[in-house]
């Protein structure tokens, strides 16, 4: 049965959906470690995990090989290069890493932010945030908008230095020892750095970080966990409420209909649909529209659309043409694998749709941010 479960997205829309309430998200999570048994996968299976296990997961790895693409990144090569398919020589796999290449903005090779970024007017709460390992190197425009929209909320946020990859990479594909080995010093760093004052939560504005954090008592059962609880930063924000003083600071956005794009790690891993939604139903004129296909994954799923290429492409296909379909102007997408994924076959519609993350309108209609 292998091969089955290696085509399965992990995506839990089967735990939505069973009417007995089987947890398949529990089971699958003990048979992945079993799936990297070597006689299961061919050797070129096996390496390619083995590169992008030793990648992903490492901000400053990932720096090191992106930075002499920054030149082909958006670049009329590159432009080239996908439309004559030269990349599939090399392989399907190496096609789809190369289509998810994104513009690589000066921002995506650091400094990370680091430090307490202090609240605007008195303090109502004080976190601390996940960078994420990927997003803050391929999108670092959405913490910066995260940390906007908190401090502009009065929310100070703890940044410790040094912080790495919280191990969902790794967790997706049953890699357990080197998830527990990232979760074990992603705790030690952001209790030591809470060590002389608490925090109220540990914040995460990515779904498939958030719901690994959030199996982190599972993962590291019996070991020391985080001293705060661990919610997106969409639950946070719903539960704390937004300030008077940020809601007068809202103003219309230019393009104002927006569909919402359900990341699987959000809707059915930690059942959070109402609150990403109503915070942007916050800004003022908004037209909120739905995918028909809102819960159906959009190929993404961890690493999956750079393992399992062909089947990744066909549910990008699918999903760009339901949110395209939707009417609206911009898409907004919680996840920075979905959005990633969703850009890339949004360039084969007809007026692709721009991407962007909850935080990224929040704070542009606050004026936060460019």
């Amino acid at each position: 049965v292998a091969g089955h479960f290696d085509s399965c997205l992990g995506c839990f829309a089967c735990v939505t959906a069973c009417p007995a309430g089987v947890r398949y998200d529990e089971l699958l999570a003990e048979v992945r470690p079993k799936l990297n048994n070597p006689a299961l996968r061919s050797p070129f299976q096996r390496q390619l995990r083995h590169l992008l296990l030793n990648l992903l997961p490492y901000p400053q790895r990932l720096r090191a090989i992106l930075s002499p693409l920054r030149a082909y990144s958006d670049s009329a090569l590159q432009k080239l290069a996908r439309r004559t398919g030269i990349t599939r020589l090399f392989g399907a796999e190496f096609a789809a890493i190369e289509k998810l290449l994104p513009p690589l903005p000066a921002g995506a090779f650091g400094p990370d932010p680091a430090g307490l970024i202090p609240a605007d007017g008195p303090r109502r709460a004080r976190v601390g945030l996940v960078l994420g390992c990927v997003q803050r190197v391929f999108d670092p425009a959405v913490n910066a908008a995260t940390l906007a929209v908190l401090a502009a909320n009065g929310v100070e946020v703890l940044l410790p230095p040094g912080q790495g990859c919280c191990g969902a990479v790794s967790d997706h594909q049953g890699e357990l020892l080197q998830t527990q080995s990232l979760a074990i010093d992603l705790v030690r760093i952001f209790n030591a750095a809470a060590a002389t004052e608490a925090l109220d939560a540990i914040l995460v504005a990515a779904s498939g970080c958030g719901h690994t954090l959030k199996r982190y008592p599972q993962l590291l059962a019996g070991q020391e966990g985080f001293t705060a609880p661990v919610l997106d930063v969409h639950e946070f924000l719903m539960q704390l409420g937004l300030s008077a003083e940020f809601k007068a600071r809202l103003t219309p956005l230019a393009e104002p209909v927006v569909v919402f794009h359900d990341a699987c790690h959000m809707i059915h891993g930690q059942g959070i649909t109402e609150q990403p939604r109503e915070l942007l139903k916050a800004i003022p004129g908004l037209i909120l529209k739905e995918a028909v296909e809102a819960g159906v994954c959009c190929g993404s799923a961890g690493i999956y659309n750079l393992v399992q290429p062909e089947e990744a492409a066909a549910l990008g296909e699918i999903k760009a043409t339901d949110l395209r379909a939707s009417g609206a102007a911009i898409v907004a997408s919680a996840n920075i694998g979905c959005s990633l994924q969703i850009r890339q076959h949004m360039q084969k519609q007809k007026d692709p749709l721009p991407v962007a993350h909850p935080m990224e309108l929040l704070a542009r209609s606050a004026g936060l941010l460019q």
